[in-house]
């Protein structure tokens, strides 16, 4: 896991000084991750399905589907108790990145390095439940959205077809021809490197003034919570019921990432504190490279 966060960390440095040196402009940033969301992401989620699944595998999906469900109504909850001190633009905020982390770009990266494919498959996942709360509970703190466009957004999201279309693949009696499987495993092979350069590039556009201005209370006590309370809740929880160590392993690493780097677009574009957003991205990012190999570890006992 300290290699895989070494890795990490030189891929999001390699993004924040080619955006600090003017190389990688909010342009090109813009254009990148669409790739990263269209076309990797769902490259990656497709390709970690395969043939002829387990009994276990299945009761596995089943069972992180559920889990999955049941943390994002924990987080709706806590939501209303959590964050009652934060001004209100900080609020929205807050409780957007608490339903919604960074499972998607650093989340399938770090349990493809961790547990291989079947990391990517369970938290493949993971991401339905955040996908669907992203888009209606998530949403309705910035904007007031109809049923239809909340529908029409999930149908069309990608990483849910990738899912969709992964099971399927899974029970077809035939193959895809070569050179179409090798496209998508090259394509999927890249999501570590994309994803990791746009976190840092992300970063580097984050205003600080001071030391003391990045580390306020309501960053480092948001912080806290997202990398630290909530996925040790969620572990001990697990355990206690007895749930398969990988799918405990998933949940879990996957409720410990940081905040969602969607979280500061929203509140730039809806009103909300945008510069409070960007400064608990680049601070749940940066002590996740020390929290993460730790629930890694605990995980793995």
């Amino acid at each position: 896991m300290i290699q895989i966060q070494l890795q990490i960390l030189i891929l999001v440095a390699i993004g924040f000084i080619l955006t600090k040196r003017g190389v990688f402009t909010a342009k090109a940033r813009g254009e990148v991750t669409n790739i990263v969301l269209y076309v990797v992401l769902p490259c990656s989620i497709f390709k970690s399905f395969h043939k002829g699944f387990t009994r276990e595998e299945l009761i596995a999906c089943a069972a992180i589907l559920i889990i999955g469900f049941a943390a994002q109504a924990l987080y709706i909850v806590l939501n209303k108790v959590l964050y009652r001190r934060f001004s209100d633009s900080r609020r929205r905020v807050a409780q957007y990145a608490t339903i919604c982390n960074n499972a998607g770009f650093m989340g399938l990266p770090i349990l493809d390095a961790v547990y291989g494919d079947a990391g990517v498959l369970y938290g493949s996942i993971v991401l339905i439940p955040i996908r669907i709360a992203m888009w209606t509970a998530g949403l309705s703190l910035f904007t007031a959205t109809d049923f239809r466009s909340k529908i029409k957004t999930l149908a069309t999201h990608p990483c849910i077809w990738a899912v969709i279309l992964g099971f399927a693949y899974s029970f077809v009696p035939w193959e895809l021809p070569g050179f179409l499987s090798g496209t998508i495993n090259s394509l999927g092979g890249c999501i570590t490197a994309f994803s990791m350069i746009i976190v840092g590039s992300i970063l580097a556009t984050v205003e600080v003034k001071s030391v003391r201005d990045l580390l306020d209370r309501d960053t480092l006590y948001y912080s806290a919570l997202r990398l630290i309370l909530i996925p040790g809740l969620i572990f001990v929880v697990l355990k206690l019921i007895g749930v398969d160590s990988i799918v405990a392993g998933v949940v879990t690493l996957s409720a410990a990432m940081p905040a969602a780097t969607l979280s500061a677009m929203l509140a730039a574009k809806y009103g909300g504190d945008s510069q409070f957003a960007a400064r608990i991205i680049m601070v749940s990012t940066v002590l996740s490279l020390i929290t993460l190999p730790l629930f890694a570890w605990t995980c793995a006992i």
